[in-house]
């Protein structure tokens, strides 16, 4: 696939999505998110991919929307822009492949959010974090959503209504990433993460992964009375009783995907 704003690699069952425009600190133009999108979505339907990488380019992870495409334009015009990041962000989430996005630097605004939005994320000690659109007159309400189910709503509100940094130790501690580590072990701490996700069966982390976001805003008891719905389903699945079954007879699994 080639794409101008963006990189698509594999590596096995592993896909990388690279950010390509240091030059811009790797700001979603509406273009990229696009690429983005269209990326992901050939992701989603490649069974020989089981788990995808976010990364980014130079010294920045993103530094949010690019703000030469915000002035100016039609309510028409901004609608699109954040329909499409919507969509991009419901989407990183929607395809069945774990995401694990891989921050250095700056993860400022719509790049905070892709943070937050990844399945899992891992920084550089080095890494930070804001919500700095109060700054500039245009607070990040579409952020917002991401960081307030990342953080809670006390630590959201005061990112959003102050723009403060938050650091990656911190970050880490609040729960916006799972982890920060060295920068020059970043690359092989997100690619080791990636291989133990590819060593399990597609189909039950991909279920697994669906179900997680379907329950996690019910109410305990439905999320009780959905959850064993798809356990049920899960338990009948061949990969499952072919794992019970490996672990009962003390040998490796042989996953049929």
């Amino acid at each position: 696939m080639a794409y101008e704003t963006i990189r698509f690699d594999r590596e096995g069952a592993i896909a990388r999505v690279t950010l390509a425009r240091p030059d811009r600190r790797n700001a979603l133009s509406l273009a990229c998110m696009r690429e983005l999108l269209d990326c992901l979505r050939v992701i989603g339907g490649d069974e020989n991919l089981h788990a995808v990488i976010l990364a980014a380019e130079g010294k920045a992870f993103c530094a949010g929307h690019d703000l030469s495409e915000m002035t100016g334009r039609s309510v028409s015009e901004y609608r699109t822009l954040f329909d499409v990041c919507s969509e991009l962000m419901m989407k990183l989430q929607s395809i069945r492949q774990p995401v694990i996005g891989e921050i250095q630097g700056v993860a400022t605004a719509a790049g905070c959010q892709l943070a937050a939005t990844c399945d899992v994320s891992i920084a550089s000690d080095d890494a930070w974090f804001a919500t700095p659109g109060v700054k500039i007159g245009l607070f990040c309400t579409t952020p917002m959503v991401a960081l307030t189910r990342a953080i809670g709503r006390k630590r959201a509100m005061e990112m959003l209504l102050t723009g403060m940094r938050v650091d990656a130790a911190r970050a880490a501690e609040w729960g916006l990433i799972n982890r920060a580590v060295p920068a020059a072990q970043l690359r092989d701490e997100v690619l080791r993460l990636a291989r133990q996700i590819t060593d399990a069966s597609r189909f039950t982390v991909g279920l697994g992964k669906q179900a997680f976001y379907a329950q996690i805003d019910l109410e305990q008891a439905k999320a009780y009375a959905y959850a064993k719905e798809v356990m049920t389903m899960n338990a009948m699945d061949g990969d499952a009783q072919e794992g019970i079954g490996a672990f009962l007879e003390k040998r490796a699994p042989c996953w049929k995907a």
